[in-house]
């Protein structure tokens, strides 16, 4: 529950700052590069070494990369249906492509699965979602963002985008069996501590409650394909084709059917992809979301 009142205090908070007239209006811009440059990489160099690699990853971890293909797939579709631009698509690439496992899905996880469901969803995020944004989330973003750049300048700004880096330290950590203790653990856990915080109170900085006209279309279309069809999808191959009945299966359902993703916002505007449809996903998509998940888990305790 308190994870829950943060998200809605601190995009509380964004909103306030907005209306003040002593805020710089590119507030919102050195918010983002803290949490791209400060706070996403220490929360790599905090979880990525300490994964356990076994087969209990298979469900939660697939599940996160099959809602970013799923994306991958419709959303240019749908782009190439509507007209939309470039920039429009590698948004809704970095937003309906990733899910909110963490900020929003954890508590609710914990509230619905208890601390065995959470004990699930940390894999959803953290070798799931949280690897998926940090190496092919950056690269559809350094692609939409480039337009017809050159590969080299491309994979440049993969391997030099700060939280790609620390996430290679971190693997090679991992494999080595080497993690960080005592004070630098401590230093690197209050650093990660602040990417919810900051990058909430970015997106409702930029937030109106009147989306201009041209942005509810991609916004409905992007929503669409995360709330709804992504987790139907996911049902159907889980139950229906792998035939999976356990609570690993139910956890990983419920994450992939989680709002978009705080941090996938925050790449999308730090590359300069739609800034203002980035936020309204977030600040919009989170509250339709708590609608749309408990229709999907009184669809799972159905299938159970």
């Amino acid at each position: 529950m308190d994870n829950l009142l943060l998200v809605f205090t601190s995009l509380l908070i964004g909103i306030l700052l907005r209306r003040s007239p002593k805020s710089p209006r590119d507030t919102h811009e050195v918010l983002n590069r803290f949490v791209i440059y400060v706070s996403l990489p220490a929360l790599v160099l905090v979880y990525i070494p300490a994964i356990e690699i076994d087969r209990t990853l298979l469900y939660p971890v697939l599940s996160a990369w099959l809602v970013l293909l799923i994306a991958i797939i419709i959303i240019p579709l749908l782009g190439k249906l509507a007209g939309w631009d470039r920039n429009t698509i590698g948004c809704l690439l970095l937003t309906a492509g990733f899910g909110n496992t963490a900020f929003v899905g954890f508590p609710v996880i914990e509230a619905l699965y208890g601390s065995e469901g959470l004990r699930i969803a940390l894999l959803v995020d953290q070798p799931g979602t949280f690897m998926a944004l940090s190496t092919a989330g950056i690269v559809i973003a350094s692609i939409y963002s480039s337009g017809r750049t050159r590969k080299r300048v491309i994979l440049r700004k993969v391997f030099l985008f700060p939280p790609f880096i620390m996430f290679l330290l971190a693997i090679c950590m991992n494999l080595g069996g080497v993690t960080f203790e005592g004070a630098i653990l401590g230093t690197l856990e209050k650093l990660g501590a602040t990417m919810a915080p900051l990058a909430l109170v970015s997106v409702g900085f930029q937030l109106k409650f009147r989306p201009d006209r041209e942005l509810i279309a991609p916004m409905a279309g992007g929503l669409v394909v995360k709330l709804l069809i992504a987790p139907l999808i996911l049902t159907t191959l889980y139950f229906g084709i792998l035939g999976g009945h356990s609570l690993s299966v139910k956890v990983s359902i419920m994450e992939a059917a989680m709002a978009p993703m705080v941090t996938g916002s925050i790449v999308a505007t730090s590359y300069g992809l739609n800034p203002k449809l980035a936020s309204y996903m977030i600040g919009i998509g989170i509250p339709i979301s708590f609608a749309t998940l408990t229709v999907w888990y009184l669809i799972l305790e159905l299938l159970i």
